[in-house]
This record gives structure tokens, C-alpha cells and sequence, in this order.
């Protein structure tokens, strides 16, 4: 059975109907889980009741974790919904997951990891990131390591950013993603800041695969929201998939159930447009439901 895990932040998403666990990460994990892949959340919580809750969530849909208790509170985050039901975001710092530590325990699940995502948002401390850079670093040669940028706030820098990238072999950016890192490594100029205009004269996929190149990458996958999404290959394959139009209930975790999806299938051996339209199908099903982790239907995980 193959390994993955997502490491990086453990939270509480605030929500309007009231209080979900999430971060990237775990979401990731869980979603992983639901495929039948050994999969594992490595992170850090407060030795407080929030932290106890989180544990709780994990041992109750059988998520392993390594997640030790710190002398720091458990994060949470705000998160408030716009008219599209589009989440923003505030997110508390100092907290739990900005001091995960790397222990032997952590480093022997690193050599036994066949893919692992991890994102920016935990490598805001050095702490974190240091324990994510060594966990990638004592992976397996050939591992798949899924770097899920995850722009919030602005918690990241463009050092962090091209450092991640080297680590990885697999991106997954979105479509302000993408502006966002091609205006912090001078492709566009800095003081254009309307998006709609800039998107519609963007060459997005010379951008991809200028990236694709430039950092040696497997593959970049690049979701557009309603507009789709992409995955180029180093190989020169390109697969598009629509998005599907659903009753949207929140965006919450759709992105982290995408990058789990995909990365299943291609550890279990599908294609690049199987594992993508697996990923377009699934995130599409979270979109529908309320929370970051529900629990998807059979017919999505055959």
C-alpha cells in the first residue's frame, strides 16, 4: 500500500454555521485516506481542548496522525464567505502548527513516504519550515512531492516560494496564484494590480511551462475556478478538464480534495487525464457540501 502524507498546518476553520477542522494538509490526508491510501497528517497542536478536539476528529475517521502537543495554543481561523460563497480568510499566528517539530518518528515516516503535499502557509516560521525542508529532503528518490502553494494573506515571500519549488516535483498553483508568483519573479510588472485585465492579456500557459522548465518539474497543475483546469507534464502532455456547475455550498477544502484525488490515482497507477478528471469530480462534490472533509460517495472512490 502507498504512503502519503500532508504536512503543514492543523486548525480550526471558523465558519459561519459554526466550527470544522481543517488546513491543507489534513484535508489533504483525510481525502487521500478515503482511496484506501496509507496516509498521514503530521502536525502540531496546543495542549489545550482545541488540540484535544482535533485529536479527537482524527482518531474518530481513522486519520494517523503525528501531531504532538506544543507549548502553543491549537491555530484557528476566521473564515467569512462572499456572495459566491468564495472563503476569506484570517488566520491567527503564533499557534501550534508554526512549531512542528521533526522528531525520529517523523523522519522515519519521511523514508517511507511515496508522496507527500505540503504548502507555503506553515513555512511562514522557521520552525515549520524547517521541518517540512527536512522531511522532503529524507523522502524516497522518485517520491512524488506535491508543493500546493496555498497563498494566504501575506504569509509568504518569494524566497520561500522558489525554495519550495525546487523541493517539489509536482505544482499545483491557481489562476491568482500564478499572477501573484509571476509578478514576485519579474514576469509581470509589479504595479498592475487589476486581475481581470491582467488574466485576459496573461499567457498562462507559456508561464506554466516556463516554470515546468525552469524548476525541472514532473508536472504543474493550474485550476482556474470556474474556467477549468490544466495539468502540463514535462513530457509535453497538456489535460484539460472543465469545471463542472454544481450548487455551490462553500469552496472550503475543494482545492486540498482535488490534490488528493489526483495524487491517488496516479499512485494507483491511472493516467494524467484519469487522475484529473477524478480530481475535477471530486472537488466538484465538495463544493456541494458544507466543511473542508466530508465524506465522499462510493461511486468517487472506485
Amino acid at each position: 500500500m502507498k504512503t502519503v502524507t500532508g504536512i503543514g498546518e492543523a486548525l480550526w476553520d471558523c465558519l459561519p454555521e459554526g466550527r470544522k477542522f481543517g488546513g491543507a494538509p489534513t484535508n489533504f490526508a483525510y481525502h487521500c485516506s478515503q482511496f484506501g491510501l496509507n496516509a498521514w497528517a503530521a502536525s502540531a497542536v496546543g495542549n489545550d481542548t482545541l488540540g484535544d478536539e482535533i485529536l479527537d476528529i482524527c482518531k474518530g475517521v481513522n486519520l494517523q496522525v503525528i501531531c504532538p502537543k506544543v507549548n502553543y495554543e491549537t491555530g484557528t481561523v476566521q473564515v467569512t464567505l462572499d456572495q459566491k460563497g468564495i472563503p476569506q480568510y484570517e488566520i491567527k499566528t503564533g499557534v501550534a502548527w508554526d512549531n512542528i517539530p521533526y522528531s525520529d518518528e517523523l523522519a522515519k515516516l519521511a523514508r517511507q513516504t511515496d508522496a507527500v503535499c505540503f504548502g507555503s502557509l506553515a513555512q511562514r516560521s522557521p520552525v515549520s519550515r524547517n521541518t517540512i525542508q527536512n522531511f522532503i529532503n529524507n523522502m524516497p528518490e522518485g517520491a512524488h512531492k506535491v508543493f500546493d502553494i496555498n497563498l494566504r494573506q501575506n504569509f509568504y515571500s518569494k524566497e520561500i516560494i522558489e525554495q519550495s519549488i525546487k523541493l517539489c516535483n509536482i505544482l499545483k498553483i491557481n489562476d491568482e496564484e500564478l499572477l501573484t508568483v509571476s509578478r514576485l519573479f519579474g514576469w509581470l510588472p509589479q504595479d498592475n494590480k487589476d486581475f481581470s485585465t491582467t488574466w485576459e492579456n496573461f499567457d498562462f500557459e507559456s508561464a506554466c511551462k516556463n516554470l515546468l522548465k525552469k524548476y525541472h518539474l514532473n508536472m504543474l497543475i493550474l485550476t482556474c475556478g470556474v474556467n477549468g483546469s490544466y495539468v502540463f507534464t514535462s513530457d509535453g502532455e497538456i489535460s484539460k478538464q472543465g469545471t463542472p456547475k454544481v450548487e455551490v455550498a462553500d469552496t472550503v477544502g475543494a482545492g486540498d480534495s482535488f490534490t488528493a484525488a489526483f495524487v491517488s490515482c496516479i499512485l494507483l497507477g491511472k493516467t494524467v487525464k484519469e487522475a484529473h478528471k477524478r480530481a475535477v469530480d471530486v472537488s466538484a462534490f465538495v463544493c456541494t457540501q458544507h466543511g473542508a472533509m466530508p465524506k465522499l460517495p462510493e461511486i468517487l472512490k472506485q
